[in-house]
């Protein structure tokens, strides 16, 4: 199973948000690179963010509950392409 990056963020709790809102949709979902970004100051920054990845196949209708719903910060979800919120 083929993973892909639908949400990136630089916060541990907005990834879990996330990752909780997928997961009551029925969308398998894992946070990526969390523990890294939390054990090396400026790690996060470094790699992009930490990511809530799912299966490729449930990608789009995640991506479309990540958009339905804001973000936790109220702000709408960065793209999963790495830049982070502007």
């Amino acid at each position: 199973m083929k993973l892909v990056t639908v949400y990136r963020t630089f916060s541990p709790a907005d990834a879990q948000l996330i990752r909780s809102v997928l997961e009551a949709s029925d969308i398998p979902a894992m946070v990526a690179d969390e523990l890294s970004s939390l054990s090396m100051e400026g790690y996060s920054m470094s790699t992009g963010g930490i990511r809530v990845q799912v299966p490729e196949e449930q990608a789009e209708n995640a991506r479309e509950i990540i958009e339905s719903k804001a973000a936790p910060t109220g702000e709408p979800p960065p793209p999963p392409d790495g830049r982070g919120r502007e």
